[in-house]
């Protein structure tokens, strides 16, 4: 999944955000994080320094082959072993119930199918194991859900990596048979005119959980 202009825009886009923010966000996406993680839609890595030392071991998966390379280079040097590999959401190149944690962090805006994606992340997870996301959604009502409705018909996507801007990502998580146990809503970056400010941070587990292997 070839998106070049996208992704070099991304790689200078994404340390500014960080500095004003999203450093943090990423910070207590993964606080607490244990055992065996995948990563879905790793970008070019900047969710790795973030990692806890309780973590053993992250598989982390991009379709897109510029962020892929920088996220090698980004695994180099993260305080926990990552392994970088080609993937998609939708077919992940991980067996059924062997990751503790899946990490899913502004993916979900671009995937083709959030339901098809979302069944791939609770397949791979044990009995009891954890969603994290860290998502931008849909704004609710008002002037910004109709620009957000009306770029969605136009220009975003194409311009922006196949992200949709109007996506109920909290609705489609319950809707994949999750139970969310923590949710913050908040907007980033704030006071700015910026269609994509509505973000959500949290955690979710399975509705229907076995016993933890």
């Amino acid at each position: 999944m070839k998106r070049p202009i996208f992704a070099r825009m991304y790689t200078r886009v994404r340390p500014a955000m960080d500095r004003e923010g999203a450093a943090e966000h990423r910070r207590r996406l993964l606080a607490g994080a244990v055992g065996h993680v995948v990563e879905v839609g790793a970008g070019d890595g900047g969710n790795f320094a973030h990692y806890p030392a309780e973590v053993v071991r992250v598989l982390a998966v991009e379709p897109e082959p510029y962020l892929r390379a920088q996220a090698f280079r980004s695994a180099a040097t993260a305080p926990v072993p990552v392994e970088v590999v080609e993937g998609t959401a939708e077919r992940l190149p991980a067996a059924d119930a062997s990751a503790d944690v899946v990490v899913v962090s502004l993916v979900l805006c671009s995937v083709r199918d959030q339901q098809v994606a979302l069944a791939e992340a609770l397949r791979v997870l044990r009995p009891g194991g954890e969603l994290r996301f860290y998502e931008h959604v849909a704004a609710d009502g008002g002037r910004l859900e109709t620009a957000q409705r009306l770029a969605d018909a136009t220009v975003w996507s194409l311009f922006a990596g196949g992200c949709h801007l109007h996506r109920d990502t909290a609705a489609a998580i319950e809707a994949a048979g999750f139970v969310i146990e923590e949710i913050d809503r908040f907007d980033f970056p704030a006071g700015q005119p910026n269609p994509a400010r509505p973000h959500i941070l949290g955690r979710a587990r399975s509705a229907v959980v076995g016993p933890v292997v």
